[in-house]
């Protein structure tokens, strides 16, 4: 998904909601400023739906829940909501909000142009605030490679990159292995992009 132009006026969280629900756009909220949240690649939505069923049926009857694009995040801590691709929560009290979770565990976000710096900078950083949050994924959507950031217990940020020589990944919030070519069945890649296709 793509951010796009702000509006003007401060609105309160109560307000977002409102405006959301009477809404047909889905907007990303910003300590106040809302951004409507524009339409995504064909390869962008598949790769997220391709990484959703995957963590589905990994994580069927666990107790754990995945989410795709439609459910938001609230960062309470920076008075952020976000629309992760794809989110996995563990926590049994983000069973108490139909719109919103508080809790994830795990949150993978797949790369745009618009939308990557964002992604791996201020958009990273709030999500670091999220005590739950054990890993943050992105996936590049023009060649196959994997980018993991894994909280130690010292609170610090690991990466890890996976990419397809390498076969497999590994998602250790969600004791998840698989393998990388899963997550693009059905993607081709651009010749344009000089990367090869698989």
């Amino acid at each position: 998904m793509m951010i796009t132009s702000p509006q003007n006026s401060y609105l309160t969280p109560e307000e977002y909601f409102q405006l959301e629900a009477a809404s047909d756009i889905k907007y990303e909220y910003i300590d106040g400023e809302i951004y409507a949240m524009a339409g995504a690649t064909d390869t962008h939505v598949t790769i997220a739906l391709n990484m959703a069923i995957l963590l589905r049926n990994h994580l069927r009857g666990s107790g754990c829940s995945v989410y795709i694009s439609d459910m938001k995040v609230r960062v309470e801590a920076k008075n952020r909501f976000y629309y992760p691709d794809v989110l996995v929560t563990c926590e049994d009290k983000d069973r108490e909000n139909s719109t919103f979770k508080m809790f994830p565990s795990l949150i993978i976000e797949v790369l745009s142009d618009s939308t990557e710096a964002f992604d791996r900078g201020d958009k990273f950083a709030d999500y670091q605030s999220l005590p739950s949050l054990q890993e943050y994924v992105l996936i590049n959507p023009k060649k196959a490679r994997i980018e993991c950031f894994r909280r130690t217990e010292s609170n610090l940020w690991l990466l890890q990159f996976y990419e397809l020589k390498n076969e497999q990944f590994e998602l250790v919030s969600v004791d998840f292995a698989g393998k990388i070519s899963d997550v693009y069945e059905e993607v081709v890649f651009s010749e344009q992009s000089g990367f090869e296709k698989q």
